[in-house]
């Protein structure tokens, strides 16, 4: 059976793929702040997943975490870097802007290099992380998120250059959603082209299973990726 970690599985996309990873017959290591949570999704399927509560801001303690995660797996195959936040911050209050880019940027760079490091080791893997549709232009009702989303997509694209570079058999992919339905679009009405978490996993999951690059989710928000790398400056600052 093969291996997974998925950092940050409690809720949303992350829990949705969790369940399709195991569905497809991956024994996976689930992690996230709130136990109680991966205890639950735990309880669904109790032999094909393993439970490492921690919070990807612990940069000093989260190598020990994710060493002991797979030596309980018994390797690694994929790891799903999922954990991220990034609430509206019209007033800019730092804390709210600290605490997103610890989680968006530092944890993520944290954990993407310790994940790249063990695939280059092991002579094979597959590292992905979800960025998002939102790191392709600034957003003003909360500068931090788009911000360090743009920051994942290219580091992603620096991780699988360098992978390229040292002729290494390892994938990185760049998964970016639009709008899917868990806890950040919780209170949002008329929101376009939202999708379920169930149809954005599977969708995920296909991208994995064909190891592509970079893919968005679902399909048709590529159209409007197009048309937002496109819009001029002056015009994108109208809206």
């Amino acid at each position: 059976m093969k291996k997974a970690i998925i950092i940050g599985a409690s809720t949303g996309i992350g829990r949705g793929m969790a369940r399709v990873l195991t569905d497809n017959g991956y024994i996976v290591g689930i992690t996230g702040r709130r136990i109680h949570l991966l205890e639950e999704l735990k309880n669904e399927n109790p032999e094909q997943y393993i439970i490492k509560a921690f919070d990807v801001k612990d940069i000093n303690n989260n190598a020990t975490k994710l060493s002991e995660l797979v030596e309980e797996l018994g390797g690694l195959d994929l790891i799903i870097l999922n954990a991220g936040t990034g609430p509206y911050n019209y007033d800019l209050d730092f804390e709210v802007e600290k605490v997103t880019i610890e989680t968006d940027v530092i944890g993520f760079t944290f954990i993407a290099d310790w994940a790249f490091r063990y695939f280059k080791k092991q002579s094979y893997g597959h590292l992905v992380g979800i960025t998002s549709i939102a790191g392709l232009r600034g957003n003003r009702v909360s500068p931090s998120y788009s911000g360090s989303k743009a920051f994942e997509i290219k580091y992603l694209e620096g991780l699988r250059q360098k992978a390229k570079k040292e002729d290494l058999h390892m994938h990185v992919t760049d998964i970016r959603p639009g709008y899917v339905d868990t806890s950040m679009t919780k209170g949002e009405s008329g929101i376009f082209w939202l999708a379920s978490v169930e149809k954005a996993s599977k969708q995920i999951y296909g991208a994995i299973k064909a190891k592509k690059r970079i893919v968005y989710v679902t399909k048709r928000w590529a159209i409007i990726a197009f048309i937002i790398k496109l819009l001029p400056g002056f015009i994108y600052e109208r809206l």
